[in-house]
Formats: C-alpha cells, sequence, structure tokens
C-alpha cells in the first residue's frame, strides 16, 4: 500500500504558493516577481485620480462634483488602451509595474480589455489566489510583476 498521495492533476489541487508568484514560475522578490498590494493600490489611486482628472476636463466637471460612471469610464478605456500599447498604466510606470502574458508571448489585445473590464466590475480585483493575483488577471492570463 502506498502512503503517498497522488499528485495534484489540476490546478484547483495545487497547494497554496510559499511566495506569490512560486506556481507562476517567477522569483519570490526583486524584478520580474508579483507586484504587491502596497504597489498596486499606489497605481490603482494614481490611475483613478488621472481619470477622474480627465472626466474633469473632458466634461467640465468639478472635483467635488462628477459622474462616477464616466470616471469608471474614463479608467477602464485608459487601463485597456495603455495595458494594450505599453504593457502598463501610468500608475504602474510610476510605481515600477508591468503586465505580462502567462503564456510568454506578447500581451496582445484582448488581454488587456477583458482585463480593464473585469476590473471595472471591481470584484474580481477583490478575489485572489496565493499568487496574490486577482480574478481579472486569472481570466484574462496575466499578472502584474515588478519591472
Amino acid at each position: 500500500m502506498n502512503a503517498t498521495p497522488p499528485r495534484p492533476t489540476t490546478f484547483g489541487q495545487l497547494p497554496p504558493s510559499t511566495w506569490p508568484g512560486e506556481r507562476l514560475g517567477l522569483p519570490r522578490s526583486g524584478p520580474h516577481s508579483v507586484g504587491r498590494v502596497g504597489r498596486r493600490i499606489v497605481a490603482l489611486v494614481i490611475d483613478w485620480a488621472i481619470a477622474v482628472g480627465l472626466a474633469c476636463l473632458i466634461w467640465g466637471y468639478t472635483l467635488l462634483d462628477y459622474d462616477g460612471f464616466v470616471v469608471l469610464g474614463v479608467f477602464v478605456l485608459l487601463q485597456a488602451v495603455l495595458l494594450a500599447t505599453l504593457g502598463a498604466s501610468i500608475g504602474h510606470l510610476l510605481v515600477g509595474l508591468r503586465l505580462i502574458s502567462l503564456s510568454g508571448g506578447p500581451v496582445g489585445l484582448w488581454r488587456p480589455v477583458v482585463r480593464s473590464a473585469l476590473l471595472g466590475v471591481a470584484v474580481p480585483a477583490l478575489v485572489w489566489d496565493s499568487d496574490q493575483r486577482g480574478f481579472h488577471d486569472k481570466i484574462a492570463g496575466t499578472v502584474l510583476i515588478r519591472r
């Protein structure tokens, strides 16, 4: 009788990572490691502030009186365009993050669009795995890493 449990065969059966990105083959820290929560929140705040500023400029809102759905639309559009073209939003660039595809190829267009649309819904970004990837990144097959 074999006392060793069978090896997991599906991703859902894998044990949690020892560090974020371990199961993805990423280093524990330094360049190319998973972007940690602090950096990601700062990048999000920067990107949201830019979206608010653009909405105020374009639609004539004030910083205290604007339509949140318009700002959300600007935010999602900026995320999709910048991630598809630069591989990072302005906030990501300022805090040293970039988006990569897990397949190793280019991020392309569909991944940033899907990721940004899901990020706009917010709930997928609040559900994480042990690699600190939100559901929006899991669906898009992407991960935010340190530059």
